[in-house]
């Protein structure tokens, strides 16, 4: 595990929800936003975020594989773990626990795309409500269909990718 690395994402095209995430030579097949990628992200438009991310922390389901072999930080989600996406609520873009009053989602999903997630660092320091909320990188789809603004990748493609991150490793979605 080289830690320091930097994953890059690459639209195929300017529009495109699809993309390529490169590490060092490896090129990787991705799902994008289903609006792309796009400046100024906001709750609910569907963009990937342009920017460079912190990998915060891996969250897999024990129930359903090993963890990954990874030097990022990781635990097992549990069926109370959620993520709130309302822009009006104190815990906006943050882990909480459900039952939740407010909007969030549940972490521990019936479909495998939550299977391995990795908490992306996007708008969380500082935190500005409405700014988005939820950017992960996680478990495509078989066809690789459009996010709701996430990176999503192959899980065997995923897992690969964490063998190589450590604590400073970052995700680039440049212009």
């Amino acid at each position: 595990m080289s830690g320091g690395v930097t994953l890059m994402v690459h639209a195929l095209s300017a529009s495109s929800t699809r993309g390529q995430l490169s590490i060092g030579e490896l090129r990787i097949p991705c799902a994008l936003g289903r609006s792309g990628r796009r400046n100024g992200k906001r709750e609910g438009d569907g963009a990937t975020p342009f920017g460079v991310f912190a990998l915060r922390e891996v969250l897999y389901r024990a129930d359903r594989g090993l963890p990954p072999r990874t030097g990022l930080p990781r635990r097992p989600t549990h069926k109370h773990d959620g993520w709130c996406d309302e822009p009006a609520d104190r815990n906006y873009n943050r882990r909480v626990r459900h039952p939740y009053p407010a909007s969030a989602e549940h972490l521990m999903r019936e479909d495998a795309l939550y299977d391995v997630v990795v908490i992306l660092g996007c708008n969380d320091r500082p935190r500005l409500r409405g700014r988005g909320s939820a950017i992960f990188m996680h478990v495509a789809r078989p066809d690789y269909a459009p996010t709701a603004g996430c990176i999503a990748l192959r899980p065997r493609d995923l897992r690969l990718v964490l063998q190589r991150c450590g604590r400073t490793a970052r995700i680039a979605v440049p212009h």
